[in-house]
């Protein structure tokens, strides 16, 4: 049932009243530098701000064993995170409403060089509309909206009345084995809300994606005698074109397929890092490049992955070196599907009514070319996946920043959504 209008405007005031408090928050989430591997300080700051607001707490490592026997777990590797995933529970004074998952990731991408950002990428800056700082986007902004929807509610004596987990992981940016993982632990609810900066749109469909790395190895030689050796380096630049090869094969494969068919290209591959060789005047004997490619909803991860490595193998067939030299496949990251939210459930149309009554507009939906921990819950247990947050420019890039307006406004949104989805009820005690 919608919601009273007049505690529909309560609920909107009371957002108003917090957001500088809010704000200030996603400043402090952000000076966390919590790039891949180093979140454990920033889950520590999570914790303790779950357990001030009398949710009951629960932290846990990932369990590999459990992640390696799921099919949608990614390969571990040296560089995979250790730091653990944090769950604050909101448990109602009695179970009326229909319960929620809240989720966000505080792990965050390399910020590159600091002389290439307007403002240092770990020192939050206010400019106008705008709250920049490396991760401030993509996504501690719609990290802090999932604590502070709820504090607008329990700011005018009201929580929710049904259980409600907010989760906070790492390993979105790199595998997803951090939304996973908490599947695994058991987190199950009527539907889950993960506000990634999404330009206030729900996404209706996105891509999987794959993470694998390309090794070659060449014959060293002095540059004097270059042509006895074999470059390394620009064998690997062979196996690229290779790929590119592949990409356009799979962008023609969008024919036929809904949410994917205008779009220009669906597929992409990015080189994402390359490195190789010793010394300037050797013939390097070694070269890696970092993938990654994206799939479409529908098509599995190892039916992908046999495709890359018998467009790899192929290749190499046919080259006079790489032949008696095949290149080495691994998969190290992402080995995740994508996904398509059906039209027409309950929770859709409960956001869409608190999007139209924070915004006053519309709520659109659209297709998204990248990966989100959405999947875990549309996949594997067959619950609305929601997937809808603020405005931003940049994420992945230099002077990554969200727009603070909109900041409010999906925060709006998502406290309506909360009140309406699990029923709201006095503040216990």
């Amino acid at each position: 049932m919608p919601l009273d209008p007049t505690l529909r405007d309560r609920i909107l005031a009371s957002v108003e009243a917090g957001f500088a408090e809010q704000v200030a928050f996603t400043q402090e989430m952000i000076r966390f530098g919590s790039v891949r591997g180093e979140e454990h300080t920033v889950q520590d700051f999570v914790f303790r701000a779950l357990k001030a607001r009398g949710f009951t707490m629960d932290r846990f490592a990932m369990n590999r064993e459990a992640i390696a026997a799921h099919p949608g777990g990614a390969p571990f590797s040296d560089t995979h995170s250790e730091a653990p995933i944090v769950v604050g529970i909101h448990h109602p004074r009695e179970e009326k409403g229909r319960s929620l998952i809240l989720q966000s990731h505080v792990d965050v991408v390399p910020a590159g060089p600091a002389d290439s950002w307007t403002h240092p990428p770990f020192e939050p800056a206010i400019d106008g509309d705008w709250l920049y700082g490396r991760g401030g986007a993509d996504m501690k902004a719609g990290g802090t909206a999932n604590l502070f929807c709820l504090d607008a509610l329990r700011r005018i004596g009201l929580q929710p009345a049904a259980t409600v987990y907010v989760q906070s992981v790492v390993e979105e940016e790199s595998t997803g084995n951090g939304a996973l993982m908490a599947h695994l632990r058991g987190y199950k609810a009527d539907a889950v809300l993960i506000p990634e900066p999404e330009e206030e749109m729900l996404v209706r469909a996105n891509t999987g994606v794959l993470w694998f790395q390309v090794e070659v190895r060449g014959v060293p030689m002095h540059v004097r005698e270059m042509a006895a050796g074999a470059n390394a380096i620009d064998a690997a630049y062979r196996v690229i074109g290779a790929l590119r090869g592949l990409e356009e094969e799979l962008n023609r494969e969008k024919a036929g397929r809904e949410h994917f068919e205008e779009i220009a290209h669906p597929i992409n591959l990015n080189i994402g890092k390359i490195e190789g060789g010793d010394w300037a005047s050797s013939v390097p004997c070694w070269c890696r490049i970092d993938c990654r490619i994206g799939l479409y909803p529908g098509v599995g991860a190892e039916e992908l992955a046999r495709r890359i490595e018998a467009a790899v193998l192929a290749y190499a067939r046919g080259d006079k070196f790489l032949a008696n030299n095949p290149p080495k496949l691994t998969f190290n990251g992402f080995y995740s599907e994508g996904y398509v939210l059906e039209p027409g459930s309950e929770a859709e149309t409960v956001l869409g009514r608190a999007h139209q009554a924070s915004t006053g507009k519309p709520l659109k939906s659209f297709m998204t070319p990248g990966y989100l921990d959405t999947r875990v819950y549309a996949l594997y247990d067959k619950i609305p996946a929601l997937c809808y947050g603020p405005i931003s420019e940049n994420i992945h890039a230099f002077d990554e920043r969200v727009s603070l307006a909109s900041l409010k406004r999906i925060t709006g949104t998502m406290a309506l959504f909360v009140a309406e989805w699990c029923g709201v009820e006095p503040v216990a005690g």
